[in-house]
C-alpha cells in the first residue's frame, strides 16, 4: 500500500455542515484559493463545505490584534477558497478536535476566529457550545428566489447575513445559485437564510452560504435567524431550537451576546498524498 506522507487531515462536521481540518501549529503549510477548492470539491478532493487550518494566532500574519499570539486560531475557508470571518458549526468541530487530539482540556478553551475570540465549552456528550457574540440587526432588505421576492433583516454575527422570516414553503426553495442581494449593505457578498417558525420556540431554515452554496447547516445563520425570529416576534431576547437539514442546534440570545449549542462529529483523517497536494 502506497505510504501517503502528505500533510495530515481530519473530517468531521458539525449537523452535516462538514469541514477538512488541517493542523498546522507552526504555519508551514501554504493554503492557496487553488489547494482549498480542490480539498473542498467532492469528485477530485475529500470534499467540505470549508477548510480548518488548526494554527497558533501569532504564527497568522493576519490574525486580529485582539487574538492573543497562543491561542488556538480558526483559519477558516470556505469551499471556494476565500476566507470568512466567522463559521459557528466550524468552531464547534475544531474545538473538538483540538479536545480529541490533546492539544486543549475539555470543558472550558478559547478559539481565535478573524471575528475576535470565541469562549467554547465541550460537552461530554459530544456537544460543544460556542459563545457566539452579539447578533446586530443591521437594516432590512429583500433577496428573490424562484421568482418570489423575500423580505428580510440583515444581522451581524461576526459575518454577514440577510435572515427572512415568513411562512415559507422552505421545500420547494431552489437554492442553488446564490440568492441576489444589496451589494451597498452587503459589500462582501451575504449568507442567506430563509425561516419558518413552527411554533413555541421552533423554527425550521434552509441556508444558502456565501462562497458555498447551499449547507445542510450554518452556525452563524441559525443565530441570524433566532435574532430575525425574535424581532419578528417583538423580542430581543429569547431562545430558539433550530431545525436545519442536517440536524437540529440551539440558539440562545441574552442582552449581552448569543450562544450556539449543537453536535461536533470527527469521522476520521489520515494524510493527503504529497503529489497531489502540490498538484491538486
Amino acid at each position: 500500500m502506497h505510504a501517503f506522507g502528505g500533510p495530515e487531515y481530519i473530517k468531521g462536521h458539525g449537523t452535516q455542515n462538514d469541514f477538512v481540518i488541517l493542523p498546522d501549529p507552526d504555519g508551514e503549510l501554504e493554503l492557496t484559493g487553488d489547494r482549498v477548492r480542490a480539498l473542498c470539491d467532492r469528485q477530485r478532493g475529500l470534499g467540505a463545505d470549508g477548510v480548518l487550518r488548526v494554527i497558533r494566532a501569532g504564527n497568522l500574519t493576519d490574525a486580529p490584534a485582539d487574538v492573543p499570539s497562543d491561542v488556538w486560531f480558526m483559519d477558516y475557508r470556505n469551499a471556494d477558497g476565500s476566507i470568512a470571518e466567522m463559521c459557528g458549526n466550524g468552531v464547534r468541530v475544531f474545538a473538538r478536535y483540538l479536545v480529541a487530539s490533546g492539544l486543549a482540556p475539555s470543558g472550558d478553551l478559547l478559539v481565535g476566529t478573524r471575528a475576535g475570540i470565541r469562549p467554547v465549552h465541550t460537552h461530554q456528550d459530544g456537544r460543544v457550545t460556542v459563545e457566539m457574540g452579539q447578533a446586530k440587526i443591521f437594516g432590512e432588505s429583500t433577496t428573490a428566489v424562484n421568482g418570489a421576492t423575500f423580505a428580510g433583516v440583515a444581522v451581524d454575527v461576526g459575518n454577514p447575513h440577510l435572515a427572512c422570516v415568513g411562512d415559507h414553503d422552505l421545500d420547494a426553495l431552489d437554492l442553488g445559485a446564490a440568492p441576489p442581494h444589496d451589494v451597498n449593505l452587503f459589500p462582501d457578498g451575504v449568507n442567506v437564510e430563509f425561516v419558518r417558525p413552527l411554533g413555541g420556540d421552533e423554527v425550521r431554515m434552509r441556508v444558502h452560504e456565501r462562497g458555498v452554496g447551499e449547507t445542510r447547516s450554518c452556525g452563524t445563520g441559525t443565530v441570524a435567524a433566532t435574532a430575525a425570529a425574535l424581532h419578528a416576534a417583538g423580542q430581543t431576547t429569547g431562545r430558539r431550537v433550530v431545525h436545519i437539514p442536517g440536524g437540529t442546534v440551539e440558539v440562545e440570545i441574552t442582552a449581552s451576546g448569543s450562544t450556539l449549542t449543537g453536535p461536533a462529529v470527527l469521522v476520521g483523517g489520515g494524510r493527503l498524498d504529497p503529489d497531489w497536494w502540490q498538484n491538486p
